[in-house]
This record gives C-alpha cells, sequence and structure tokens, in this order.
C-alpha cells in the first residue's frame, strides 16, 4: 500500500499515512483539527534488471553482432575471391 504524505495548514504537523489507493485523503489534521493538504514530492523510482536502460540493449551485443556476422562473411569470401 502507498505512503502519502500530509501536512496541517494550520499548525504545520507533517505526517505520513500508509492508505490504499481506494481509501479516501484525510482531511483533518490529528494535532489540531485543521485542514490536511497531501505533500507531493520526488518519487524515488528503481528500476533494477535488464532492459530499462538504453545501454543494456548494447551489453549483451544487442548492436555489435552484425559487425561479427559482416566480418566473417567477408573473411569467408576473401578466401574463395582469392583462389578463383
Amino acid at each position: 500500500m502507498p505512503t502519502y504524505a500530509y501536512a496541517c495548514t494550520q499548525c504545520g504537523h507533517r505526517f505520513d499515512a500508509v492508505q490504499s489507493f481506494s481509501d479516501s485523503a484525510l482531511t483533518e489534521c490529528p494535532e489540531c483539527g485543521g485542514t490536511l493538504r497531501k505533500q507531493y514530492g520526488s518519487v524515488g523510482v528503481t528500476f533494477n534488471g535488464s532492459g530499462f536502460y538504453r545501454t543494456d540493449s548494447r551489453a549483451g551485443g544487442g548492436g555489435s553482432p552484425a559487425t561479427p556476422t559482416s566480418s566473417k562473411s567477408e573473411a569467408k569470401s576473401s578466401p574463395a575471391a582469392a583462389g578463383s
């Protein structure tokens, strides 16, 4: 379940609340009874594993197999051409 940050507009009290997506937003400050406001900040997202970054496909040779394949075909055709 996600954790939401709240701040009171009257007393400035700040706290986090773990709520379901379907739960209504909190509206009353537990300290003074004032109005609460949801706080939005940067979200810490971490992508682990392969395939999330542009360079991941290159690490496994995603773009490099074309180069060895063409050099192998040239190497095979060169001796045949030299023998002809």
